[in-house]
């Protein structure tokens, strides 16, 4: 590997829909998001409702699902635009999965041993916003740090 100037970043930042949260990502991390974590990220959101599951907790806003937990496989599946999809999962294929598309959006499996709690919030968030309506989201808008 080449060396690297001070606060060179070594890996290609990842462009998301929240462009002001772009940063540099290592492709993998040390800690990872435990799921009591994961659950008080989602519980931050306003008006999120969950039902569960035999084997998972599915959470919505409003009655349109965002986001499912599947606890025994410490995974998360987030709702997410089509080329953010493709981009977390060609990105990272050992943190992100794709789960499925319907309705326009990609969803993707999220490893939670596998990413870090600030990029984690960004893209529960994104999940969130894509499921709420326009007036939710002006009273509720992303605030880096809020949600964590």
């Amino acid at each position: 590997m080449e060396a690297l100037s001070r606060g060179q970043c070594p890996f290609r930042p990842r462009v998301t829909t929240l462009a002001r949260m772009s940063v540099c990502r290592a492709t993998m991390t040390a800690m990872g998001v435990s799921s009591g974590q994961f659950l008080r990220m989602v519980h931050s959101l306003a008006e999120v409702t969950h039902a569960e599951g035999r084997d998972y907790t599915s959470f919505s806003v409003c009655g349109k699902r965002f986001g499912y937990h599947w606890p025994r496989t410490r995974t998360a599946g987030l709702k997410q635009t089509l080329s953010e999809q493709a981009a977390l999962v060609a990105e990272r294929p050992e943190v992100f999965e794709v789960q499925f598309t319907a309705g326009g959006f990609g969803w993707v499996v999220v490893h939670l041993p596998r990413i870090d709690a600030d990029e984690l919030t960004e893209l529960l968030y994104e999940a969130w916003r894509l499921s709420a309506p326009e007036a939710l989201l002006e009273r509720h808008p992303f605030r880096p740090g809020q949600h964590s």
